[in-house]
């Protein structure tokens, strides 16, 4: 078991006003983005004559799962277009049996994932707990591996951050914005050691022409992640609790040990990657606009309360439970005062589309 659950809880349960559920609208909109490339790969790459058992029950996972409801959201598109595919190759209504694996850290919410489980589906439901850095499914046993906007997050945190001795020590940060590059090479070096894992399992679960679809926060090569809408919200973050100190809301020693494990790779990273692993043939990698669908500008209180749905628990697990209200409320004004930078920056393509094959 990797300590994934340690260095990045799960998301906001329950349905309340706070939750991942009620607040995770935005991550589906950017993910409905890539909608039809994904549908449009599955129609070109997914081949049921040369996939072990998929015409009796095809098995598909989404890994990271959270609370829904994106992940319905994301398995009813899937098969939708694995169906019509089906249909194309064997000129038949008659479809295979669907069986979907919603995966997620043991100490997702679970119960209310499969509360709001619509009781019409044409698939049989499954939970599978556990880190999708590694083993949870039998070998040669899935046909198709989803994971959307999970990824960047770490299995956790590189060591070297915390060590007062090292280059890598992240003092006054709680990300690799604006750090030293040391700083970055290690958070680099371990989403590079994650992500192995990540495809050294799915070799072995996966069936050979099976295909794994990755929706993930990225970056442009060689662009400083500061120049990004996100790295903007984290030096922001910094900043807050930064201020926090000083009021003695909270100690530096706090700040100086805390940091986000999350980290946005770049095509470039992704591609060597996969090629050294060496079981995937590449079938997609590209960036793509997030915000493509967004007319207006930002609505800052908005994002924060999705930001904060995703990341609460990291801090409060760090910080104690009375920190993040005024966290994010510091978080709001900060960004509020730099919207028009804001809207010059979130045009940038950071939505990392990785679509595989199991060779």
């Amino acid at each position: 078991m990797s300590d994934s659950a340690t260095d990045a809880p799960p998301m906001v349960g329950g349905d309340g006003i706070c939750s991942y559920y009620k607040n995770s609208y935005l991550q589906r909109r950017s993910a409905n983005v890539v909608k039809e490339k994904i549908d449009e790969e599955i129609a070109k790459k997914l081949d049921f004559h040369n996939l072990p058992g998929a015409s009796n029950t095809f098995r598909l996972a989404d890994l990271g799962c959270s609370v829904g409801p994106n992940t319905f959201f994301h398995v009813q598109d899937l098969l939708e277009a694995i169906k019509q595919k089906y249909e194309m190759q064997f000129r038949t209504s008659q479809t295979p049996e669907f069986q979907v694996f919603f995966n997620d850290q043991p100490m997702n919410d679970f119960n209310t994932l499969f509360n709001n489980l619509q009781q019409e589906r044409q698939y049989f439901a499954a939970g599978v707990p556990g880190s999708f850095y590694d083993r949870l499914f039998p070998e040669s046993f899935l046909h198709f591996v989803h994971c959307s906007t999970s990824l960047h997050w770490l299995s956790k945190l590189p060591e070297q951050l915390l060590d007062k001795n090292s280059p890598a020590w992240n003092r006054g940060r709680i990300h690799y914005t604006n750090a030293p590059n040391e700083v970055v090479s290690a958070y680099a070096s371990q989403f590079a050691r994650d992500m192995e894992n990540f495809l050294s399992v799915r070799s072995k679960e996966l069936v050979s022409g099976g295909m794994v679809v990755i929706i993930s926060q990225g970056i442009p090569n060689g662009m400083l992640y500061s120049e990004l809408q996100n790295g903007v919200m984290f030096e922001c973050m910094s900043l807050s609790l930064m201020d926090m100190v000083e009021e003695g809301t909270v100690s530096e020693a706090q700040v100086d040990s805390f940091n986000l494990p999350f980290y946005a790779a770049s095509p470039e990273e992704m591609t060597e990657i996969v090629e050294r692993n060496g079981f995937f043939s590449i079938e997609r990698m590209e960036l793509n606009d997030p915000a493509a669908w967004l007319k207006r500008r930002i609505n800052i209180p908005e994002w924060v309360v999705h930001v904060r749905a995703a990341m609460e628990k990291s801090f409060s697990k760090h910080f104690g439970r009375e920190v993040p209200d005024e966290l994010f409320d510091r978080l709001t004004k900060k960004l509020g005062k730099l919207s028009d930078e804001l809207e010059l920056k979130y045009r940038e393509k950071t939505l990392l589309l990785v679509v595989l094959k199991r060779q």
